[in-house]
């Protein structure tokens, strides 16, 4: 059959799927996904999940809106995807715990979680934000507060002068861990909590008071 000559020389278009495709492949798709989390952390911290279409998400990114779903199929594993990147909160008791110098480990360790709240701090915020409506980012925060309890704990552990400990560790640690948690929970919004330093010292003294003295136990 003849050719019209209208199509000679005519190249098939590629249809937005290949388009889609070709543009996940190689470095450059791996650079356009960095940049699809990256604006969908931004996004969601500043107008939250529910209120940030994806279409918003791929403006911001500068990629179409298909390559969105190419690599995460629902919305929701967007925020699954960003849940995964939050920096694990881990910090070697050894190196900041002083043996006799409770308070003091304590705001070295303290000053090392606040270092890591800094390297993410647009990440932190945003699950502080989601962590009501969705269960991975509840899950992940409650995860890290059991690290930051047990991190506590040691440091208090090993910085306790030596003797017989009549004091509640456990308490502690939990009750350390919690204004921990909610310095960080506010910390974009440029509030500071004065009252930490203080709260560390009270908490030291009252752990040092229980060393040397025999555990009371109460009757069956």
């Amino acid at each position: 059959m003849a050719q019209a000559p209208g199509d000679r020389g005519a190249r098939k278009r590629p249809s937005t799927s290949d388009e889609i495709v070709e543009a996940a492949q190689g470095d450059q798709g791996a650079s356009a996904r960095e940049r699809i989390l990256a604006a969908a952390g931004e996004l969601f911290a500043d107008h939250g999940f529910d209120a940030t279409p994806t279409s918003r998400i791929a403006e911001r990114a500068e990629v179409p809106k298909g390559l969105i779903h190419y690599y995460f199929r629902r919305k929701q594993d967007l925020l699954t995807a960003l849940v995964e990147r939050l920096p694990e909160d881990l910090v070697e008791s050894d190196r900041v715990a002083v043996r006799g110098d409770v308070a003091g480990s304590l705001r070295r360790l303290v000053g090392e979680l606040d270092a890591r709240l800094e390297s993410s701090l647009l990440l932190s915020h945003l699950l502080w934000r989601e962590a009501d409506t969705h269960v991975a980012v509840r899950q992940a925060l409650q995860r890290r507060f059991g690290t930051v309890v047990e991190l506590i704990r040691r440091v208090i552990e090993l910085a306790l002068p030596p003797g017989p400990v009549s004091c509640d560790i456990d308490t502690a640690a939990v009750l350390l861990a919690r204004v921990v948690n909610h310095r960080h929970s506010v910390a974009r919004h440029g509030a500071h909590d004065d009252e930490l330093d203080r709260e560390i010292s009270f908490i030291a003294r009252a752990l040092e008071l229980g060393v040397g003295k025999p555990r009371k136990f109460k009757p069956a």
